[in-house]
């Protein structure tokens, strides 16, 4: 808890003794400097509030923390059980803040705990119509000794006796048994002890990760229930109507004989429609109800069985479709690690991810997946980045590298000790991001949203219009059958999901739609410099030799000079001498003066190597000219007192910048920028070899003016950098874009789309992304405008009879399926 009033280490004592004296505590700490108070309490003999209680009388005041709760419901199909959701758990009194997502079936709760729990809030939603799951946790289990049928049968019998178990596999040809359970009412232990108990050990494996869908899982059956809608409506129009199949069944069952058939046929979607009206709501399945009732009325029993049939058709069609868009998260939860192996005394011990504790060492063997981010301190693999970066090309790790959690190590094994475990991973934060995506909906979602909560009356509103004018029942019926207003809520989400999915998997982590939708009209471009157009690190481009002696010679000398130097120049001299093969000599008496340069005795000379104030004789060369206006810094070599030759080197532009640069032109952006803090004279040579405008000595206030500049002119504004010292100026463009963000946790909390490895061809594909989305998604929401508009038309005017509407009605659905899917095969 926070405590503020805390000023001196006696406030601390105080706070500190009021604590301790409750029964039921077990530790305190408090800190002043951050005015807290850690409280480890045992929940069965003390309350929170009494804590709380116990430091206010002490005089001093708590700010209370809230608790995020996280809930799985089920039966949320629509933007409509969204809001339903919502708006009960925001009703209860110590609710903070609610947000529901559709696509992972979540809704994250904060509450202050002194007020409401979790099983108040579980009630509110039971209430609302829908349904909580239990905390359900998948357990893989490899049993040693379970050979044969009855062995597994044995083990499974001894497990589902244990209360929280919700489910039990056992394979045998794996020797593996697979346990769903509740892991507030059953341990892992516990689950270990009940197979020992029955005669067999255990020796956990780390879980497989699932294969990825393609795109022909998902358009095969796209294109099976098109086949199904299709086939329903040719045995209606055929069988149904042309030969009289409907008519003749009318006429020879009794009316109240096919009226319970329908009613019973019905009642699992009948009874939702009537719970949902004594709450006051109104679904897409009443008004299909309300044209069933109709059309039981006039005497068509069988034309409200077809009803029936396709409204059952129609929820499976929005069900699949909200299913597949959630391939966007399940794809990647299905890679994520979850077992390791970790070094615990002098044994390797396989434990569950929860388990392992940051700075723990963990190893992995060749073809596993890397459990932790962390770094590499003995080893050397392959290692595949593809789920964080997606880049396909492996790496070579070795001691000193950092590695990722969900990659994968082959032709050979690391030790590696572990910087951040499970959520924390870079892994774990794009899986959180890719589900909160959902929350940062697009304007177009959002009036999609408000559009179909009125949707409904209007048709209602036409219906009554219909039967007024027309006095005729059944074109009552069919005007609120065909209405579908589902396929208004799911034409953006459906598309953006499929978008911030396939993104992902591309190394490309884009935050939610209201970015995709502001990136496919963005018209200004600025570019951070260092780190993001250039590699961050100088480069030595030019070896010019002086006096008669070689460039061999120069680079010798010079790299043997700064062979103890940690400055990044010295840096860049030691990697060409190493890539051109130069021989290097250990130096003697070494030394460096800041600001100047270095100087060491080699073979018996005295070699200088820095700036003009160290070695004055090279400002008057004729070079110094040339290499100043393309930017480029100096390096003077000295030998004896001898000027014997420069090396000019600069940070070294990305290979792939100007063709990327190149393809952002022909997307037609007006403007595109750089900033840098840089000098005019760097900022314009590299600037005047890309063919963009520039501007230098920036701090970064001057980006984030800059940034607010074009805003004030009506521009959205699209900011790319390396997300450290640019993170206020990519937060306040309306599209911040931070470039190589793996591991980097200042980059993806910062930017908006977060570039997973560092290539600039990612920029004009995300833009790319982004139109294409946009252009799905207007096309969605055209075709469900017209198809709707059409349907209604024709059922108010009596040309399209209730059995028809009801075939009409899902085909909207699958219609965005099949045009959202084209989104997850980005070219």
């Amino acid at each position: 808890m926070t405590v503020q009033g805390m000023d001196c280490s006696d406030c601390v004592r105080h706070v500190r003794q009021a604590i301790e004296n409750l029964e039921g505590v077990q530790s305190v700490d408090v800190l002043l400097s951050s005015q807290k108070a850690i409280v480890q309490f045992d929940p069965e003999r003390i309350e929170r509030q009494t804590v709380y209680k116990a430091v206010e009388g002490a005089g001093y005041k708590v700010i209370k923390p809230n608790t995020t709760l996280e809930l799985t419901v089920h039966g949320m199909d629509c933007s409509d059980c969204v809001r339903h959701v919502q708006q009960a758990i925001e009703k209860m009194s110590g609710v903070e803040s609610v947000e529901v997502f559709l696509a992972s079936q979540k809704a994250v709760v904060e509450l202050d705990p002194t007020q409401v729990n979790r099983q108040q809030i579980v009630q509110a939603v039971q209430a609302a119509g829908y349904s909580v799951a239990e905390p359900t946790t998948i357990l893989e289990v490899s049993v040693n000794g379970m050979d044969c049928s009855d062995c597994a049968r044995h083990v499974q019998q001894a497990l589902e006796k244990l209360d929280g178990v919700e489910s039990v596999e056992p394979f045998v040809t794996s020797k593996k048994v697979v346990v769903k359970l509740n892991p507030v009412k059953l341990s892992r232990q516990e689950v270990y002890q009940a197979i020992e108990g029955a005669g067999y050990s255990v020796a956990d494996q780390p879980k497989e990760p699932r294969s990825q869908a393609s795109i022909d899982d998902i358009t095969r059956p796209i294109l099976t229930l098109f086949g199904i809608v299709i086939g329903a409506v040719l045995f209606v129009v055929l069988v149904g109507e042309r030969l009289g199949l409907f008519e003749s069944l009318t006429a020879r069952v009794p009316w109240f004989v096919g009226t319970i058939l329908v009613l019973a046929g019905g009642y699992p979607l009948l009874i939702n429609v009537v719970r949902a009206a004594l709450k006051n709501k109104i679904t897409s399945h009443t008004l299909m109800t309300a044209g069933l009732i109709a059309a039981l009325v006039v005497g068509q029993w069988a034309t409200a069985a077809v009803v029936v049939f396709f409204m059952y058709l129609g929820e499976y069609v929005e069900r699949f479709t909200t299913e597949r868009a959630r391939r966007a998260v399940t794809d990647l939860e299905s890679i994520a690690p979850r077992m390791a192996r970790v070094e615990r005394g002098e044994q390797e011990v396989e434990v569950p991810i929860s388990q392992v504790t940051v700075g723990e060492i963990v190893v992995v063997r060749p073809g596993e997946q890397i459990p932790v981010d962390g770094e590499v301190i003995s080893g050397q693999a392959t290692v595949n980045q593809a789920a964080i970066t997606g880049e396909s090309m492996p790496i070579e790790a070795r001691s000193g590298t950092n590695v990722f959690a969900a990659t994968l190590a082959s032709l050979g094994s690391l030790r590696i000790r572990a910087t951040a475990i499970g959520a924390d991973t870079t892994f774990g934060r794009v899986i959180k991001l890719v589900e909160e995506a959902e929350a940062r909906r697009a304007d177009v979602q959002r009036i999609a949203d408000k559009f179909s909560a009125y949707y409904l009356p209007v048709v209602l509103g036409v219906a009554a219009l219909t039967f007024t004018v027309r006095r005729d029942p059944l074109a009552t019926a069919a005007v609120m059958i065909v209405a579908c207003s589902c396929s208004f809520a799911l034409a953006t989400p459906i598309a953006m999901l499929a978008s911030v999915g396939a993104g992902a998997k591309r190394g490309l982590l884009i935050k939610g739609g209201k970015y995709l939708e502001s990136l496919a009209r963005a018209d200004v471009l600025l570019i951070d410099k260092t780190g993001t157009l250039t590699l961050g690190r100088p480069q030595i481009t030019d070896v010019v030799p002086l006096s008669g002696v070689s460039e061999t010679d120069v680079l010798s000398w010079a790299a043997c000079a700064e062979r103890y130097s940690e400055h990044p120049l010295a840096q860049a001299v030691l990697t060409i001498a190493e890539e051109r093969n130069v021989p290097l000599n250990k130096p003697e008496q070494f030394e460096a003066f800041p600001g100047m340069g270095v100087q060491a005795l080699v073979n018996g000379h005295v070699i200088a190597v820095g700036n003009h104030r160290m070695i004055p004789g090279g400002a008057s060369l004729t070079v110094m000219k040339r290499f100043e206006e393309q930017g480029k810094t100096m390096l003077f070599v000295a030998r004896d007192g001898e000027l014997v030759g420069v090396l000019a080197a600069t940070d070294a532009v990305r290979t792939e910048v100007p063709t990327a640069i190149a393809q952002v032109r022909k997307l037609q952006l007006k403007q595109i920028e750089l900033l840098t803090g840089d000098n005019e004279r760097t900022a314009a040579a590299l600037a005047g070899n890309l063919g963009i405008r520039y501007r230098a000595n920036l701090l970064p206030e001057d980006k984030i003016a800059i940034v607010r500049e074009y805003q004030a002119k009506g521009h959205t504004v699209v900011m790319v950098g390396d997300g450290v010292n640019d993170a206020p100026a990519l937060a306040q463009a309306d599209i911040g874009i931070a470039m190589g963000a793996a591991g980097t946790s200042v980059a993806i909390e910062a930017a908006h789309i977060a570039l997973m490895r560092d290539d600039w061809q990612l920029v004009p594909e995300v833009l790319q992304i982004a139109r294409r989305t946009m252009r799905v998604v207007n096309l969605n929401i055209a075709f469900t405008a017209v198809f709707n508009l059409a349907g209604l038309s024709l059922a108010a005017f009596g040309f399209l009879p209730p059995i028809f509407a009801a075939a009409a009605q899902s085909i909207p659905d699958i219609g965005i399926l099949a045009n959202s899917a084209r989104l997850l095969r980005q070219k």
